[in-house]
């Protein structure tokens, strides 16, 4: 018997999904098939480098079907519905998959519509986003004109893919401004609708410490409610205004629109619901998610699509054999943050591990919650073993994955560190 699987979504983790099922199955025992509107794979942590002219377009582009493996079918298509009582996949121009097994890879989608004003007069002009190929190239050339006056990086809310990018933003735009020579006519503020810099304690007080150091303002907080581009000032839903010269904004997120279209298949915002653990759709077993699309506690990056596809290709091969699936995805994510002046700072974490001190995978690693030349060096690298390495789907040697806690330190020892406050 061939199973037939459906992948839709051609992004990181439809890629890597797809690789690591090929090498699992011959060809006689299954037909894999990955569906895209585009054959435009966007090395996605390279769009926040194209804003500040360190990379250009061209260099973080490459064709979908040549990511992945002979054998494995590339329909380049708008995907119209899933009916997931009859395990099809409806494509725009009315033909059909069957499946029986359903892989959604299908990311998230900017709206920024749901915003008043955001795509009003100014949009793409006075107030740009970061977050697509084409805004951060627009972006590029904005901050090249721009000399003076007030900055303004705001996100409208949660979640968003790479939790981190903002931050990181605002800290390379120190960097940027300081090497034109104009730092000192233009303040840089950060919106966060987030009651701090980051979400997690001991992270947010490093985040803190570099933007202080770096003159970077933040209001945490605010919800942003409507961006007004031709009086340059931003709302907050508590009153709160933030003027300026030039706005980058992180807009509202969903999942892709055919999920809203596929009855049954999609939850809030139109991403899906999968068990935390199995990646394993609960009202549907022959479903299952990876990535952005995926509505999980755990950051949209790329690290996490690569530890979720080892779980989900093994858990899709035990669901095919009829065996009881494999419940050890653990939330890991790692990713780093560019500081500025040739530096990073590595964060790594799972659901109920915060980002803490100390090195990455094992006590002689990568530092963690510290900017170091060495991190600004591996995430540099990190491109190449993107495209050679992770999207292929193959094995880190010694990194599986679950998060890895050697090298790191614990709460307690940190608290027994801090001074005391009596």
């Amino acid at each position: 018997m061939t199973h037939r699987i459906v992948i839709l979504g051609g992004g990181t983790g439809g890629t890597l999904v797809a690789n690591r099922l090929r090498r699992a199955y011959g060809r006689r025992d299954a037909s894999i098939a990955v569906v895209d509107r585009d054959d435009r794979h966007i090395y996605q942590p390279g769009q926040v480098p194209v804003t500040f002219g360190i990379a250009q377009p061209k260099d973080i582009v490459r064709s979908r079907r040549r990511q992945l493996r002979a054998g494995v079918d590339f329909h380049e298509s708008e995907i119209d519905h899933v009916d997931v009582e009859a395990n099809q996949v409806h494509l725009g121009g009315g033909e059909a998959l069957d499946y029986d097994v359903l892989v959604v890879a299908t990311g998230a989608r900017l709206a920024p519509e749901a915003t008043q004003g955001l795509t009003g007069p100014g949009w793409m002009e006075k107030v740009l986003t970061f977050y697509d190929l084409e805004g951060a190239a627009a972006l590029s050339g904005a901050l090249e004109r721009f000399d003076e006056g007030q900055l303004v990086v705001g996100v409208v809310d949660m979640p968003i893919k790479c939790p981190v990018a903002p931050l990181e933003f605002c800290l390379l735009a120190d960097w940027y401004f300081t090497e034109r020579g104009v730092r000192d006519r233009i303040e840089i503020t950060y919106l966060s609708p987030l009651p701090a810099l980051f979400a997690a304690p001991i992270a947010d007080a490093s985040v803190e410490h570099l933007f202080a150091g770096k003159r970077v303002l933040h209001e945490t907080d605010f919800h942003i409610t409507e961006v007004d581009s031709t009086g340059g000032h931003i709302t907050g839903a508590d009153g709160r205004e933030a003027g300026f010269d030039l706005a980058v904004i992180v807009p509202s997120f969903r999942g892709a629109a055919c999920i809203g279209r596929s009855p049954g298949l999609g939850g809030d915002r139109d991403f899906i619901e999968v068990d935390r653990h199995t990646l394993q759709s609960p009202t549907h077993p022959n479903v299952f998610s990876i990535g952005d699309a995926a509505d999980l506690p755990t950051s949209k990056t790329g690290s996490v699509a690569h530890f979720e596809g080892e779980v989900v290709v093994h858990n899709i091969r035990r669901f095919l054999a009829g065996q009881e699936l494999d419940a050890s995805y653990d939330g890991h994510g790692t990713g780093f943050i560019e500081t500025g002046f040739h530096k990073a700072m590595l964060l790594d974490s799972n659901y109920t591990t915060q980002p803490l001190p100390g090195h990455f995978p094992t006590a002689v690693g990568l530092p963690l919650l510290k900017d170091s030349r060495l991190s600004h060096i591996a995430k540099v690298e990190f491109q190449w073993f993107y495209w050679h390495f992770l999207l292929p789907g193959r094995d880190i040697p010694g990194l599986g994955s679950a998060m890895p806690a050697r090298g790191k330190a614990s709460v307690a020892d940190i608290d027994a560190a801090a001074p005391s406050r009596t």
